[in-house]
């Protein structure tokens, strides 16, 4: 199995997850602070992936990439960091309970 295969259903989840919360209070805003970690996580990923590639902590072999690379880091890696930056937020919103209305 390559790892672009392994990463779809993390990214697929993601996005119907993400999507699922649409018309909660705020999306607009929440994608922006998403959008902003999303950022910060993937510099930090690309700079650490990178160190810990080219002093060989790991390596990948390169029949299971796509062939894309940041650097050293192989596209797949930055993924992750993507999908914790939308998923985990839109979970928060999906399990947190909406308030009631005042019905009086």
């Amino acid at each position: 199995m390559t790892y672009p295969l392994i990463v779809l259903p993390f990214v697929a989840l993601t996005v119907v997850v993400t999507l699922s919360t649409l018309t909660r209070p705020r999306f607009r805003e929440r994608m922006a602070s998403s959008g902003l970690t999303a950022l910060v996580l993937v510099g930090l990923t690309l700079v650490f992936d990178n160190l810990m590639i080219a002093v060989d902590l790991f390596s990948y072999p390169q029949e299971h990439l796509s062939g894309l690379k940041l650097g050293l880091a192989p596209i797949e890696d930055f993924a992750y960091p993507l999908c914790a930056a939308f998923l985990l937020p839109a979970l928060y919103t999906l399990l947190t309970p909406r308030p009631l209305k005042d019905t009086a």
